[in-house]
């Protein structure tokens, strides 16, 4: 079972809306035919592991909206803690703090401040999690390193040079991955000096 008649108009009201007074960093990709499927395109934010990046999301509409909240999906690979591998993401106002008065307004901004602002309590990806609580340059340097591969927006591709490009960079994330995989420390002062040793072995 689909949106009813009444939450198609909303939608499409609202998408208007957003067409006209966008989002900042936000583009909203209009599919009139199917508008249970709400998707866009999310500049990451300045100041963050995702500058630079264009990361494609979707949001999934039922018949239950707005009792229910949409489900939200990046389509882009991100790493980040919120987001499980299949591109699921995780926010409490797509969870237990949904109110049926929230907009597409709201929930862009949401998503996008979730960029800005992670969440490692409610991690979906456990070891983004880890690293931002224990090790955040690590953390940092494997999200802008998924930002450059993955949500990098390219001009005219080579397709032998891309794949190798790619081949070479999942390899140093295989790398990172690895050497990140140690036991962690306890003081403060410790895990600053494991981090520096481990990124002087890179």
């Amino acid at each position: 079972m689909g949106l009813s008649g009444h939450m198609m108009t909303k939608l499409a009201r609202e998408l208007r809306s957003l067409q006209d007074e966008p989002v900042d960093g936000v583009r909203v990709l209009v599919n009139e035919g199917n508008l249970s499927v709400v998707k866009a395109e999310i500049d990451g934010p300045v100041g963050t592991p995702f500058e630079g990046g264009v990361f494609k999301m979707r949001l999934e509409f039922t018949h239950e909206f707005p009792s229910a909240p949409p489900k939200g999906f990046f389509q882009t690979k991100i790493f980040h803690p919120n987001v499980s591998e299949k591109g699921e993401i995780c926010v409490n106002t797509l969870k237990k703090d949904w109110k049926a008065d929230y907009g597409l307004r709201h929930i862009f901004l949401v998503i996008r401040c979730l960029l800005i602002d992670p969440n490692p309590e409610s991690a979906l990806n456990e070891e983004a999690g880890k690293l931002l609580l224990e090790f955040y340059d690590e953390y940092a340097k494997m999200a802008k390193l998924w930002t450059e591969i993955h949500a990098r927006r390219r001009g005219t591709e080579n397709s032998d040079g891309n794949i190798s490009k790619f081949n070479s960079q999942t390899s140093a994330e295989s790398e990172l991955t690895t050497k990140l995989s140690g036991g962690s420390v306890d003081s403060q002062s410790g895990k600053k000096e494991a981090s520096k040793r481990r990124m002087k072995r890179l």
